[in-house]
């Protein structure tokens, strides 16, 4: 492939293996590619009160956070949805009437009860062997600074994160149809029943639209590259869509292509096979 390209990157499961690790050749294939001239974007379930200096400072030309809910490029803020509080209160009050966790995500920070973040803390720590709260900055480090006495209803949420219901994922989709698009959780940690909630439309795939739209990109410059339910549209909808070896099946089965693992150089792969870097 010639000429620029604005490549678009999933954090946890992509630059990110699952317990906590950056590949060295992943940061040296994003800062080769941006050397050669293309663009690359974080394109993430998370928000910015969830990243981390080993991350931010491989370099980026732009921030897509809660999958699709907040967009920058250069310090300007092109999107940044906000839940309505009545939504906001029917997701509280059924995963109450449910006995089931949930945080809360805002650009700024994480919310949630106090006996959430500890479900979050020790779901982590059971997964990975990391404790959240000795390992320091990292892509587990925002759980210590989870805050717990903020008037959520005067936030500005952009998306509702469960834990572990003992529901089906379908009783939830029925229960938010059209108010909510419900997919499972891209944390592997969370197991069971756990998954996050975004407004219908708002997904990764927008957020890509924003920033091409934003900087008057032709749409076949777009690549994106993830591995989980949240990355989905956005790997059907880019020109080219690259899922990791580690993907879950529903993506590999819509990719154009599939890499190999977080654990094993794939992203670096990716990114030499289409042209982006040298190999």
């Amino acid at each position: 492939m010639t000429g620029l390209r604005a490549v678009f990157v999933d954090v946890d499961g992509t630059i990110v293996d699952h317990d906590g690790h950056v590949p060295t050749s992943a940061i040296a294939a994003i800062r080769a590619a941006r050397r050669a001239g293309h663009l690359v974007f974080l394109c993430t379930g998370r928000t910015s009160a969830e990243l981390w200096p080993e991350l931010t400072d491989i370099g980026f030309d732009g921030f897509v956070g809660a999958a699709g809910g907040y967009v920058e490029v250069g310090g300007q803020v092109l999107v940044h949805h906000g839940v309505p509080e009545a939504s906001l209160r029917h997701a509280l009050d059924f995963f109450a009437a449910h006995d089931t966790f949930t945080y809360l995500q805002a650009n700024d920070a994480i919310h949630a009860t106090p006996p959430a973040r500890d479900r979050m803390r020790a779901l982590i720590t059971a997964a990975t062997g990391i404790d959240p709260d000795a390992a320091g900055p990292g892509p587990f480090g925002f759980i210590e600074r989870v805050r717990t006495d903020a008037d959520v209803f005067a936030e500005t949420i952009t998306k509702v994160i469960f834990l572990q219901a003992p529901v089906p994922l379908t009783t939830i989709e029925a229960e938010f149809a059209g108010e909510f698009a419900v997919v499972p959780s891209s944390v592997r940690a969370f197991t069971g029943v756990s998954g996050e909630m975004s407004l219908p439309g708002v997904h990764k795939a927008a957020g890509l639209d924003a920033v091409v739209a934003h900087l008057g990109l032709d749409h076949a410059a777009a690549i994106a590259v993830g591995d989980s339910h949240n990355d989905l549209e956005m790997l059907q909808h880019a020109a080219l869509g690259i899922a990791m070896g580690n993907a879950v099946p529903e993506l590999v089965a819509v990719a154009d292509d599939v890499t190999g693992r977080v654990d094993e150089d794939g992203l670096h792969a990716a990114f030499v096979r289409h042209g982006l870097i040298a190999g």
